[in-house]
This record gives structure tokens, sequence and C-alpha cells, in this order.
């Protein structure tokens, strides 16, 4: 019986969000009893570690006020007043 060949990519979890290969990586260390507590806080909500981490830089973004989507960017980037438009009647102060 012929040998399979071994895959050289690596093997993944069902239902894991691994990213894309052209999706960004950054290496984030935590300590020990933090990470305990994600990986517990993970397994109760059914969540794996990446999106348990998508999900609190959104919430971060959008406590700052940052878009978190291009849709959200380009809603951001209109203006509440157009440019010629003017805001309203100016009152002069008394002497």
């Amino acid at each position: 019986m012929a040998k399979k060949p071994v895959s050289k990519q690596p093997t993944r979890q069902i239902g894991s969000a691994a990213p894309a290969a052209s999706e960004p990586r950054k290496l984030i260390a935590f300590d020990t009893s933090t990470l305990q507590a994600l990986e517990l806080l993970g397994r109760d909500s059914m969540k794996d570690l990446q999106e348990l981490a998508d999900e609190a830089f959104r919430d971060l973004l959008k406590k700052h006020g940052r878009p978190t989507s291009l849709k959200d960017a380009l809603r951001q980037s209109t203006r509440q007043l157009p440019a010629n438009d003017s805001p309203g009647p100016r009152t002069r102060k008394a002497r």
C-alpha cells in the first residue's frame, strides 16, 4: 500500500478562524493568568482566541471613535455640514 504524501500545511481545528494568507499577523504575549482566563472564556462562549481578540479590538476601536470597516470610514469621512452651507446666522457681540 502506498503512503499518502505528507502535507506541509498545518492541520486546523474545525471551526477555527485561521487568517488568510494575505492577512497581516502579529504576535501578542499574555501573562499566564490572563491567557488561562481567555481560554476559559473562549470555552464558555464557544469561541476561539482569534474571535475573542477580534471582538475586543473592534470594541476598543469603537470606544475611541475609530472606524472598523471601510463602510464606517467612508461614513465618517463625509461632512455633517457641506462646505458651502453656512452654519447659521452669526451674532455680534455687544460692546
